[in-house]
């Protein structure tokens, strides 16, 4: 019985704000009418899924489709619309729904193209770092980029970034370590490609010319520049194995050293890292470590590694800082073509800090497209120290509107209670930014009809099954006196003559009866006009057709 009353759901769900002006009334019910173009859409929609002439009567599915237009109006009459379960299903949906409607295509395409690019290319760059706090007030804000086009003035005007790095940037890893003897990178950050970087430093390394400057760019750790010392094509992805020796000493060099004689001897690579390697990650696996890319690794082991062309061919013994290893190129994995990668790397922008990119696209061509008036006496609430325990009655003042929408203070506030490691300003434009697209989701029914039409489909099919579970199928499971009644009237059909041997049968049955009698109800209580003039030309158009 569920499935068919799904399968009603799919034949008879339609929606009517968007029929065309001229469009003719096909049926009526209780005043509310339902032109021709309405029912032509939900009947079309179905005719690739029914295969016998009786299921594509047009006037039977008329008269289904009139069975279901008394049922949903009976949920929203019974007011199952209001159900906390329904609403948070809805809100779920529609959130899914409108999702697609939120993305600009045109910007996500040109992310997925320079994410290609960025991933076939590679860059070499080094970097300045002075950082931020992370709840920065515009007067930190300041302070930091002062700062930092300082220090770019005087690698302009002569000055080497790497002694300038080492002498000011705020990243650790630029300054050695006296206590540990570990050297300092200078800034220098070596190759790298696509997604290995916070999303602002790859677009300024990207958007750099080679041997220049950048001007200070900003992340989430504070305000950068960086100089660009090559761009070469990616080497790809390859698999790898190594044999490792943890004692960075002369004994360590001779313990790898006798282990590389034995290889050359027997040639098993696999078998000797089970054997002898101390890295407790991959010895039983032979020394495998997987796929990776350039830069992934120490630098030694990203030379020795990249430096094989030939696959099944092992290294000398090098050393790094983890100790001495043998390194073994099992396969390379050049980039792909962009048709073969364009998938993987759209999932990878999506999921990505750049998709907000897209997000801001969509805000600022929205705010173009709206009226939106901040009331500036009204914003002036920002500026107090105890803005969050403001009372309610003093936070009614309108603090800007969107065409006819009027946001409050106390929706501002609402908005900020739980977020206090962000500044007030900031804060305020965020919650502009999500009001903006709210707005846009909610009048997305007024400006995308197909939207509209699928969001109405569910909404009803929602509120249908929950009508149907409240006066059939809990009805006919918890009415044994009348399952059993209607078992004994019809009895001759049944060939068992035992209620309990055929007991799933009989509720089937018994479920129709109850629904041919309460549609038999709904039916008395409406009153239901059809134009049989408009009937008989669609009747007419499809025998044609």
């Amino acid at each position: 019985m569920r499935k068919s009353v799904l399968l009603v759901i799919v034949l008879c769900t339609s929606i009517s704000i968007f029929s065309q002006k001229k469009d003719q009334t096909l049926v009526t019910i209780d005043g509310e009418k339902t032109t021709v173009s309405e029912f032509k859409r939900v009947y079309e929609k179905n005719l690739d899924a029914v295969d016998n002439e009786e299921a594509r009567d047009v006037t039977k599915n008329l008269e289904l489709f009139i069975n279901y237009k008394l049922k949903v109006k009976e949920a929203y009459k019974i007011k199952l619309d209001t159900l906390p379960s329904y609403k948070r299903e809805m809100e779920t949906y529609k959130n899914q729904l409108s999702a697609p409607y939120l993305q600009d295509t045109t910007f996500l395409d040109k992310l997925v193209k320079d994410a290609y690019f960025r991933t076939k290319n590679e860059v070499k760059a080094k970097h300045i770092l002075i950082r931020t706090p992370r709840d920065a007030s515009p007067n930190d804000t300041l302070i930091a980029y002062n700062k930092i086009i300082k220090i770019r003035n005087r690698i302009v005007n002569g000055e080497d970034f790497e002694a300038v790095a080492a002498e000011v940037s705020e990243d650790k890893s630029a300054q050695g370590d006296p206590k540990t003897g570990r050297k300092g990178n200078n800034g220098n950050l070596g190759y790298f490609s696509a997604f290995r970087m916070v999303y602002p430093f790859e677009e300024a390394a990207y958007t750099t010319k080679v041997g220049e400057v950048s001007m200070p760019f900003r992340s989430q750790f504070g305000y950068h520049i960086l100089k660009v010392d090559d761009v070469r094509e990616s080497k790809g992805e390859l698999e790898a194995a190594h044999i490792l020796i943890l004692d960075t000493t002369s004994l360590g060099k001779k313990k790898i050293f006798e282990v590389y004689d034995k290889l050359i001897i027997n040639n098993n690579f696999e078998e000797l890292a089970r054997e002898f390697s101390e890295d407790p990650g991959s010895k039983n696996k032979g020394g495998r470590l997987g796929k990776f890319g350039p830069g992934r690794m120490v630098k030694p082991f990203d030379d020795a590694i990249f430096a094989l062309t030939e696959e099944n061919t092992y290294s000398k013994p090098f050393k790094t800082r983890f100790g001495w290893h043998i390194v073994k190129l099992l396969k390379k994995h050049p980039i792909a073509s962009f048709d073969d990668m364009k998938k993987e790397l759209t999932n990878k922008v999506k999921r990505s800090s750049r998709m907000q990119l897209s997000d801001k696209a969509i805000i600022n061509k929205l705010k173009k497209d709206y009226k939106i008036v901040e009331n500036e006496d009204a914003k002036k609430i920002l500026n107090r120290k105890n803005l969050r325990s403001i009372p309610k009655d003093s936070l009614q003042n309108v603090i800007f509107s969107i065409n006819d929408k009027s946001i409050s203070q106390e929706d501002f506030i609402k908005y900020i209670r739980n977020r206090r490691h962000i500044p007030v300003f900031a804060l305020f434009d965020m919650f502009k930014d999500q009001e903006i697209l709210t707005y846009y989701k909610e009048n997305l029914i007024y400006t995308e009809p197909e939207y509209a039409y699928t969001l109405q489909e569910y909404e009803d099919g929602l509120l249908l099954f929950e009508l149907m579970q409240q006066k059939i199928w809990n009805k006919s499971a918890n009415d044994s006196i009348g399952l059993k009644k209607y078992f004994d009237v019809n009895s001759t059909k049944y060939k068992s003559k035992e209620l309990e041997k055929i007991k799933g049968e009989v509720m089937n049955d018994y479920q129709n009866f109850l629904e041919k009698e309460w549609i038999a109800a709904l039916r008395r209580e409406s009153k239901i006009k059809v134009d049989k003039r408009q009937l008989k030309k669609l009747i007419k158009f499809y025998e044609e057709r």
